[in-house]
């Protein structure tokens, strides 16, 4: 079932119980990636040397970022050629020529 189809099926009062239960329970992706970063810093603080290092893996060093990329916005001739890198990956035609 695709999001769109369970907006149109579910009641406003439904999807604001969910927005509340999210707030106290959070759940998805995110709340998976905090629990294997806990688990992740957990192992990593029972192989760590303390000599090395003194201070405590946190969990937070262990969450994946997903930051944009600073490069800045792309020219016309770098969206063009990712454009016929994707069609000749997808067996595509390069139809530019034939008018």
């Amino acid at each position: 079932m695709t999001v769109q189809e369970l907006l149109a099926r579910i009641s406003a009062r439904e999807l604001s119980e969910w927005m509340a239960y999210f707030r106290l329970e959070p759940f998805g992706e995110e709340r998976a990636d905090v629990r294997s970063a806990i688990v992740a810093a957990t192992v990593a603080n029972t192989a760590r040397d303390p000599k090395r290092r003194r201070r405590s893996f946190q969990a937070s060093e262990f969450m994946p970022r997903f930051e944009r990329l600073e490069k800045g916005r792309q020219t016309w001739e770098e969206q063009l050629q990712i454009v016929e890198m994707f069609n000749v990956a997808f067996g595509g035609e390069d139809l530019r020529d034939e008018n």
